[in-house]
């Protein structure tokens, strides 16, 4: 579709015309495992789902076009795509990460693909100058979240793109923002990875996994391994994520302005230490965030006294639920610590016992303010 076109106008028709034999506005479901031949190696585009389905065709170019890439990809969860992405090294190739990410991409990593002789590097990506020591001539990655999950810390996507040596891919995990605000491809990176679970299928209703990029090359490899290994997403699975990403951009602008009257309801309150939202000018990386997002998303972390008043707080909310994961409608809270990040515990990228991860939902803001002051009483 014509890039011209707005976030909010690609949301929604991207990948999405209307059924040619029958006119059916939305994305058919296409429910088969397998597509007849008119002769031996002779097809329509589609031979066998796992390697496609014209249902993933749809989701795989709405999320390249919101992303302003050329090629996407869809799996059936955001681990399986971090999966493929990491199944491109070889054993002894060296990976830098930034020290604050998603406690399941830190078990991928350590517990699986060191075993098979990849190497990690955790590195402080405010720190352009770490991340530079940090580059040796087996450095085939730079993988980053930003913001990161859970410390809400922002990394500059162009900075870092600008100074990886030649050959040295750049991956960014862009769900906490989602494409509505930010596309880092835009910036200078190489991949784009989305748990679609989150903000793209926004209801919590559907678990998956995107990637968008530009490079033909890079994508061809990708394809091979998404086909190869397997981990690919139903078709009713991607038919939700393109109904729940139609709704996007409107979504976004709603958990956004929850989240910044919430995030300053909180730094006032005696209860909390600290709030960390990119929203506030109390971040230190409020600036970059003006530049490098269109709106600072719904995702808040807060550190209260101790585990104690932590866990206290996460089991007396009645509206935020408390619950994994995140991006859905409905007002999620967790405990970082012993949910989400319990498998970096005895890391050393292990959270504050004292932190709460919010992901505020598209309820009256009102409702979710009353909530949290009960629940910090």
């Amino acid at each position: 579709m014509d890039e011209q076109f707005h976030f909010d106008t690609l949301a929604i028709h991207a990948g999405q015309d209307p059924d040619p034999s029958t006119g059916a506005i939305m994305t058919p479901v296409y429910m088969t495992s397998t597509f007849v031949q008119s002769a031996p190696a002779e097809h329509k585009g589609y031979e066998y789902s796992r390697s496609g389905n014209p249902t993933r065709t749809a989701l795989e170019t709405l999320i390249a076009s919101l992303e302003g890439g050329r090629y996407g990809l869809a799996f059936a969860s955001g681990l399986a795509a971090i999966d493929s992405v990491l199944r491109m090294f070889n054993p002894g190739d060296h990976i830098i990460v930034g020290n604050d990410v998603y406690g399941g991409t830190y078990r991928l990593f350590m517990r699986v693909f060191a075993r098979y002789g990849l190497q990690f590097s955790w590195v402080d990506l405010t720190n352009l100058e770490a991340v530079q020591a940090a580059f040796t001539p087996q450095t085939k990655l730079l993988w980053l979240e930003t913001p990161t999950n859970p410390l809400m810390t922002l990394a500059d996507i162009q900075a870092l793109c600008e100074g990886v040596p030649p050959g040295v891919l750049v991956a960014v995990d862009n769900t906490f923002a989602s494409p509505a605000l930010q596309q880092p491809l835009r910036f200078g990176a190489h991949i784009v990875m989305h748990s679609s679970t989150k903000y793209l299928g926004g209801h919590s209703d559907v678990v998956g996994g995107v990637l968008a990029l530009n490079d033909e090359q890079v994508y061809n490899e990708l394809k091979f391994l998404q086909n190869a290994v397997g981990g690919v997403p139903g078709p009713m699975d991607c038919f939700l994520v393109i109904r729940g990403i139609k709704t996007l951009g409107i979504r976004m602008e709603r958990h956004s302005q929850n989240a910044l009257k919430i995030a300053r309801f909180l730094e006032d309150h005696q209860a909390v230490k600290q709030v960390l939202y990119p929203g506030l000018e109390s971040h230190p990386q409020h600036d970059l965030a003006r530049r490098q997002m269109h709106d600072y998303g719904g995702m808040i972390s807060i550190i209260l006294q101790d585990d104690e008043a932590a866990r206290r707080m996460v089991s007396r909310t009645k509206l935020f639920a408390l619950a994994e994961s995140l991006g859905g409608v409905e007002s999620l809270i967790e405990h970082p610590y012993s949910m989400t990040h319990a498998s970096t515990a005895a890391s050393p990228i292990a959270v504050d016992k004292a932190l709460v991860r919010l992901s505020v939902g598209i309820e009256n803001v009102d409702d979710l303010i009353a909530d949290l002051r009960q629940a910090l009483a």
